[in-house]
């Protein structure tokens, strides 16, 4: 398993290469691949149980991106893990690329189509529930946005993932408090996620969402749980690590200039660095 020092190095350097091919592509959703890299960083530096030899292995942990939109920093840990070369997440969104907007079981590593909010849910459930079934000790890891937790689907998945006891499951919630055309609060006020998934029985865990010792400390934790589906509550800041975005919902969506590209990858550039560099 990657160091602490290591995996946060990895995150900034997601980042880099998906402000790469979202600028090649010019369309692409940065803010909300930003807000979401150190879990998934961390995720695909040895907590979850995959080969990218033999990616549709039987036993592998499954991963379900349900903010499809936030493919393509999926893709960039899919390519650091092995799976495909990272050459491949600089033709993002093309059609002469294997990677599109969002993610497909057409790309190695990938278990599950998403980008339609509010669906993932249900199917890591159902992943969760063939789990079972089979008598398999695979996990399976899901991560949603905020604003996706509007989508009624969602709460039906919810009650269902308690109702049948899935410890297996284990859910993230992007927490940046913005979405597409503004914040949560302004758009369709949430409120307490936490309170709302300990109601319908799931176990809640809140953590700050770019601090990758609370990520690994919640999945251990989170793997204590006998009777449970686990719901991990991360603050995170959408556009993170770019000064410009963080926190803007004019950055959810939007494509990258010239200038902007360029000083983006500076800030990521030299927050690798900082890190120890390459």
């Amino acid at each position: 398993m990657e160091s602490i020092n290591e995996i946060e190095k990895l995150a900034y350097k997601m980042r880099r290469e998906t402000m790469r091919g979202i600028h090649n592509a010019g369309s692409g959703h940065p803010g909300g691949c930003f807000s979401c890299a150190e879990i998934i960083a961390t995720l695909y530096s040895g907590i979850m149980k995959i080969d990218p030899k033999n990616p549709k292995w039987p036993d592998r942990d499954r991963f379900v991106l349900s903010k499809g939109h936030a493919g393509p920093i999926l893709f960039t840990a899919l390519a650091y893990s092995g799976f495909f070369p990272l050459k491949e997440c600089e033709n993002i969104r093309s059609l002469t690329g294997k990677l599109q907007c969002t993610p497909s079981p057409k790309v190695e590593g990938c278990d599950a189509s998403s980008g339609s909010l509010g669906q993932g849910l249900s199917t890591a459930v159902g992943m969760a529930l063939a789990g079972k079934a089979d008598k398999k000790d695979y996990r399976v890891f899901i991560l949603m946005g905020d604003g996706e937790q509007n989508e009624g689907q969602i709460w039906e998945a919810v009650m269902a993932a308690a109702h049948h006891k899935l410890n297996n499951l284990i859910g993230f919630i992007d927490n940046n408090e913005v979405q597409m055309c503004g914040t949560l609060k302004d758009i369709l006020d949430t409120g307490d996620l936490g309170n709302k998934y300990a109601a319908f029985g799931w176990n809640v865990i809140r953590i700050d969402g770019h601090d990758v010792k609370q990520i690994k400390d919640a999945i251990e934790a989170a793997g204590k749980e006998k009777s449970r589906p686990t719901i991990i509550i991360a603050k995170t800041v959408k556009g993170k690590g770019v000064s410009y975005m963080e926190g803007k919902y004019q950055w959810h969506g939007a494509s990258p200039t010239e200038e902007d590209t360029r000083i983006a990858m500076r800030e990521l550039d030299d927050a690798i660095n900082a890190l120890g560099g390459e």
